[in-house]
């Protein structure tokens, strides 16, 4: 999490944009993601190529080339964060104004890509050279911070915490899910190298990020010596959609920065007829919204007829079944309310995953896991698409811990039900035989249909009360007389030493 000192590095950085005039809260975000990205490009360029090294595989650097632009040709090196941050504050300005951007801009070959789309219309909004040096240092000065925290993502922090200075985080649904959250999905959904992931809601891109970092770590021979499956995670296994622009464009340099040359990330309503994806991707991973407000006459019909309703989280439901393929699977955040509601679309798409499809999991999260973000109770609900059922017994997981306070700081504590559960979801045959009392416990799926398909864990946990022996009441009695006299001798003591003062 965002520890007080990265908070006043980034509260200083504000003010230098704010007394430098650039006022607008969306253009400060907008310039510090551009220069985020300028910075990270380099970062992410120099690791490459010393992995690569290691491998044995050839690799250009981006900067390696001369770059044509406008009538010159220059450097590419000079384009490097860790050259120009050196230069005076007027070389650097005009480095920045007149070649940076305009190389950045035209970074990637294909002007389809979602890199090519969200960076067209990029402008250079820092008034003056001053400025500039005042930001770069600045943002120098935050990366070493961030660097300390030895946190992968918590560039993701830092931008979770801009966007919480616009008051706007939450308003449509819009929070970060936590890194540790997505990293225990990714673990439980085990990503293959064929798999064609999508992320219908993708924000930031976190989700993709994640499964790209865990293919990456645990199937990096598969992939990278296979030239048909590195093009594929390259070019064709990362989907994400989302409606707002400023998060496409973050989207798409976060899976830049992360190895995915040419993630599809696009502008879409995912839940409007302009989404025609049907049967097409074998892994959802997602937090959809659970409160954005829904336009109820563009909602694609084939959803309405799962489910009648005006509630995001249920037609999101709906929409995972439609987009994946037979035997494509699903790890998705829901409210609470998904589980229990009473409401005919609530059921209906409970029903849908429990009769047509195949629930493997619900796992229930403390309601300080969003926090401070949002205080809502959330469970994980792990699908697989069959059509024509499979719903066995399903799995549920009681999680109280996930290693940080479950207050609105959210420090690190010793307690944490994470590695219980993934290495238990992958061996769920030995869970058959646990006792409703546990943490983990299996329910067989006759009982869910008997109980209207609520998934709920409380519906099926049972508490073991332990009998509590007081002694009899005489017993308590004398004591309390013991005490009035003893209280009554202590206040006669105090009257005498009153007195004599």
């Amino acid at each position: 999490m965002i520890t007080g000192e990265l908070k006043n590095r980034i509260d200083s950085l504000w003010e230098i944009f704010w007394t430098g005039g650039l006022t607008n809260p969306l253009d400060v975000i907008e310039q510090m993601t551009y220069l985020m990205f300028i910075h990270d490009l380099d970062v992410s360029d120099n690791t490459h190529a010393k992995e690569s090294a290691m491998l044995g595989l050839p690799y250009e650097s981006v900067f390696a080339k001369e770059v044509k632009i406008g009538e010159r040709t220059i450097d590419g090196t000079q384009f490097k964060w860790s050259v120009f941050r050196d230069y005076p504050a007027d070389r650097m300005y005009s480095v920045m104004q007149e070649m940076v951007f305009p190389f950045i801009k035209n970074l990637h070959a294909s002007k389809d890509s979602a890199f090519s789309k969200y960076m067209d219309d990029a402008i250079f909004k820092l008034p003056t050279p001053l400025m500039l040096s005042k930001v770069v240092d600045a943002m120098d000065e935050l990366y070493t911070q961030m660097a300390k925290l030895n946190d992968s993502d918590a560039r993701g922090d830092v931008y979770e915490y801009l966007l919480s200075k616009l008051a706007t985080a939450g308003v449509n649904g819009q929070f970060r899910t936590p890194r540790h959250i997505i990293k225990m999905m990714v673990e439980l959904m085990d990503p293959k190298a064929d798999d064609i992931i999508c992320d219908p809601s993708c924000g930031t891109a976190g989700f993709l990020v994640e499964a790209g970092e865990y293919l990456w770590n645990n199937k990096k021979e598969e992939i990278f010596y296979d030239k048909q499956k590195k093009d594929h995670f390259m070019n064709h296994m990362f989907h994400g959609f989302d409606m707002d622009r400023t998060m496409l464009r973050i989207g798409a340099m976060n899976m830049m920065n992360h190895r995915v040359e040419s993630p599809f990330i696009e502008y879409r309503d995912s839940l409007s007829d302009q989404n025609p994806d049907k049967d097409k991707y074998s892994l959802i991973l997602a937090n959809p919204p659970f409160k954005g407000s829904l336009d109820a006459d563009i909602v694609s019909a084939d959803l309405l007829k799962v489910c009648s309703t005006k509630k995001t989280e249920l037609l999101f439901l709906a929409l995972f079944v439609r987009m994946l393929r037979i035997g494509g699977r699903c790890a998705c955040i829901v409210p609470d309310g998904v589980l229990f509601g009473s409401s005919t679309a609530h059921k209906a798409i409970r029903k849908e995953i429990v009769e047509n499809q195949r629930l493997e999991a619900v796992i229930s999260m403390p309601s300080g896991v969003f926090k401070p973000y949002a205080g809502v109770s959330t469970a994980i609900l792990v699908f697989t698409k069959t059509e024509h059922g499979g719903t066995d017994n399903v799995w549920f997981y009681d999680m109280t811990a996930d290693g940080f306070s479950l207050d609105d700081k959210r420090s690190v504590v010793a307690d944490n039900d994470i590695p219980d559960i993934i290495q238990r979801f992958k061996n769920l045959d030995g869970e058959q035989d646990r006792k409703r009392t546990d943490k983990s416990f299996m329910v067989p799926k006759k009982e869910i249909e008997d109980n209207d398909y609520d998934l709920s864990i409380n519906k099926y946990k049972e508490v073991e009360y332990v009998a509590v022996e007081y002694p009899p009441t005489s017993e308590i009695m004398a004591n309390i007389r013991e005490i009035e006299m003893e209280i009554g001798k202590e206040m006669e003591e105090l009257e005498k030493l009153i007195k004599i003062h």
